[in-house]
């Protein structure tokens, strides 16, 4: 191509008057483009506008002749974000790479509306190139900032939905073992994790305690808070008065006015350390800045931090208080804030359904406990009883025993098992061993009295059924066949006893003379209230040397074998049995039989001591025992009898150290524990073991004794006489002792010098 010939779109020899024409054309495409669009006088520090087309006006309702001169700030919104100059002077400086600025900002309108712009910004040069304007377009994106709104809105919904189930699944599963001791923590620590940025219990319990568990005791609830004190009530600090303080006060504590009910919740409650001492209100700001980290300036000054402060509902009062912390840049208020009352409400249910099963349990264990008697010391018979419920959190059931002392000759034995474990079949038991006893008292022979618990039952309409073995042994003397074949006496003491048994439904005892084993399965009836007949009475002699063991299903009931199979696997044990003492044989029969017990399992095990023989016959059995004893003061003699009668079994010696170890690790239980107490030993080789167990889950304390009495320094006993420790067991603790050996002391030898 000719290089003269000219380029695309120009003409040759075009006139000057071009240029304006072509000015003229840019303007008026300008004025009457689709775009609005305004020059911006850049001199001054917020642009002002110089000149707007009408697309501008179609857009913003702002005639452009009433525009010029005003600031392009008159566009913004109220509420909306300012308009950034500093940042656009910078942006379109002259040494500026002259790039368009894009941003975006909520405008109003002249009638008042509200429209999202987007603005583009970009310079007007003159022919010299310095700045002589900027140019801006505006654009209408209100539905693409909606669009974006609705799909951030979505997001954070689907964040929420994502949070809230995670948090309520997670608090379900906790929620389904509220005997967990550390269940309140965590459901907090699960609400810290999205909902709320700090949570805490807050417990009613002798005034607000925080709370990592629920206590299944109910204490009472008094007004004002008390005075901390130990576990025997008295106050922690020498010269404290363990009463609440008295005399008025002007203070209206807010959280113990949630908790009485005399306001209703939610409450905004600051983070103050102005509450007065012993309140509520600054018990709770205290833990709520400790536990959640704010420093001691947090709770002064004008910006103290507020907790919101709900109340846990109770079926009767409120229970308790749920203090938490909003959480910055989480899900919505109104979404936190029905969760929290969601969870309260839940945790409310679950606390009232523990205490009321506690409570049902706590009356079921009283009666079955007034059932089964303390250890009965009988002279001329070696007696041991065991008792173990089939769940370890009920510690109730059908089953019990009882020994009755009815006179110097004669001793009543009685088990019983009663169909099912609550409450009803504790009653039932009550109702029963009330019932033996009066006639046992009134009549002498098993049979008849048997036949009158038979009508009073019928007549009492007792709706569980139950079965039993009623049994009497009598003194009686006679001559007895010595190991040489000739005729043995012992004076005037009584070598025989006469036995007289009737069984009710229930399984035989068995009669165990030197290896062979006799079930006594004479006089069998009807289950008790079902006698339509006389009831007979079977009668044996019992020698020394004879073993009676009386017993539950439990023993020997397991699902994978016919119950025929379990008696057979009893007498098979019984008869291999060598032990010469009652506990012992026990222990052989539990260790052998009860290791995997499905069912309530009572043992009642009576010995008649033979003493020639029995320091001449072997006897290999566990070196262990074993015994369950009621949570009461009793209790505690019980123990050191126990362990004097093993320690001698054993040829133990130390044995004054171990009635001490024994006596203080029972009387803990009984002080501080609940439920029954669980007392074994273990003849280590070196020593002997002695293991308590209760049902407060607490660890045992090592104290200075109390601060206002005398006492409390019964595990400094234990310490100085035994090794220990403690560990958690299914439902409280186990505290065990190794009693250490009392040093030989060697007489001391002197030696003298001879001086001439």
């Amino acid at each position: 191509m000719d290089s003269a010939t000219p380029r695309h779109g120009a003409q040759r020899g075009a006139p000057d008057h071009a240029t304006g024409v072509v000015a003229g054309l840019r303007d008026r495409a300008l004025e009457h483009a689709g775009v609005a669009a305004a020059l911006l006088d850049p001199s001054v520090d917020v642009p002002t506008i110089l000149w707007a087309n009408a697309s501008f006006e179609r857009l913003t309702g702002h005639d452009p002749a009433a525009v010029v001169g005003l600031p392009l700030s008159v566009l913004e919104a109220e509420g909306g974000t300012p308009l950034d100059v500093e940042a656009l002077h910078a942006a379109m400086s002259p040494t500026a790479a002259g790039t368009p600025v894009t941003w975006r900002m909520l405008n109003v309108r002249a009638d008042g509306g509200q429209i999202w712009c987007e603005y583009t910004l970009s310079q007007v040069r003159d022919e010299d190139g310095a700045v002589e304007a900027w140019l801006v377009l505006l654009s209408d994106v209100s539905g693409q900032v909606r669009d974006v709104a609705s799909r951030a809105q979505t997001s954070r919904r689907l964040g929420t939905a994502e949070i809230v189930l995670e948090v309520v699944s997670g608090v379900s599963r906790l929620l389904n073992d509220m005997e967990y001791p550390f269940v309140l923590r965590d459901i907090s620590a699960a609400y810290s994790r999205g909902v709320v940025a700090w949570g805490g219990f807050f417990l009613d319990e002798n005034g607000l305690r925080y709370s990592e568990g629920v206590p299944a005791a109910v204490l009472s609830r008094p007004r004002r808070r008390q005075p901390a004190t130990d576990a025997l009530g008295d106050a922690q600090v020498e010269g404290e008065s363990a009463a609440a303080p008295t005399g008025p006060t002007t203070f209206i504590d807010p959280l113990r006015e949630l908790v009485e009910g005399l306001v209703d919740g939610p409450l905004d409650f600051p983070l103050s350390t102005g509450y007065p001492a012993g309140s509520d209100a600054a018990y709770v700001a205290e833990q709520v800045r400790e536990r959640a980290g704010l420093t001691e300036a947090d709770g002064d000054g004008p910006l103290v931090p507020v907790a919101r402060v709900v109340g846990i509902p109770g079926r009767r009062s409120v229970l308790g208080l749920f203090v938490s912390l909003p959480a910055v840049d989480s899900i919505e208020p109104a979404t936190s804030a029905k969760l929290v009352r969601a969870l309260v409400d839940r945790v409310a249910v679950g606390i009232d359904t523990l205490r009321l099963h506690t409570r049902e349990h706590q009356l079921a264990e009283t009666l079955q406990r007034s059932m089964l008697p303390e250890q009965v010391e009988v002279t001329g018979l070696d007696v041991w009883t065991y008792y173990a419920p089939t769940s370890d959190d009920a510690q109730i059931g059908g089953d019990w025993y009882d020994i009755v002392q009815i006179d110097d000759e004669v001793v009543g034995l009685v088990i019983g098992d009663v169909a099912g474990h609550d409450i009803e079949a504790a009653a039932t038991m009550g109702q029963l061993r009330s019932v033996v006893r009066s006639y046992a008292f009134e009549l002498a022979t098993p049979g008849p009295v048997l036949e009158r618990v038979d009508h009073l039952v019928a007549g009492m309409r007792v709706q569980r059924s139950a079965s039993l073995v009623y049994a009497t042994l009598r003194r009686t003397t006679g001559a007895l066949t010595a190991r040489d074949g000739r005729e043995r006496t012992d004076g005037e003491r009584p070598l025989r006893w006469r036995l007289e048994y009737t069984r009710a439904g229930h399984l035989p005892p068995l009669l165990v003379r030197r290896g062979a084993v006799t079930p006594l399965d004479g006089a069998a009836g009807a289950l008790v209230g079902f006698g339509s007949r006389a009831r007979s009475t079977a009668a044996t002699t019992l020698e020394p040397g004879d073993t009676l063991l009386f017993y539950t299903d439990g023993l020997i009931e397991r699902r994978d074998r016919p119950l025929r199979a379990g008696l057979a696997a009893l007498t098979e044990v019984a008869s291999s049995i060598t032990a010469t003492d009652a506990a012992g044989i026990g222990e052989d029969l539990l260790a052998r039989l009860a290791e995997a017990a499905e069912d309530d399992v009572a043992v009642v095990v009576v010995r008649v001591p033979d003493p020639e023989r029995d320091a001449l016959a072997p006897a290999v059995s566990p070196r262990s025992r074993r015994w369950l004893l009621p949570s009461e003061p009793a209790s505690i003699g019980r123990a050191r009898h126990a362990v004097l009668r093993t320690c001698q079994a054993w040829e133990l010696a130390d044995v004054s150290s171990a009635e001490l170890v024994v006596s203080e690790l029972v009387a803990n239980g009984v002080l501080h524990g609940w439920g029954h107490i669980a007392l074994r030993l273990f003849d280590t080789g070196d020593g002997l073991r002695i293991e308590v167990e209760d049902s407060n889950p607490s660890p045992p304390v090592t104290t200075d004794g109390h601060a206002n009495r005398l006492g409390g320094y019964g595990m400094q006993i234990v310490e100085r006489l035994a090794d220990w420790g403690w560990r958690p067991s299914g439902t409280g603790k186990l505290v065990w002792a190794k009693v250490r050996p009392v040093p030989v002391r060697r007489p001391q030898t002197t030696q003298t010098t001879q001086t001439s």
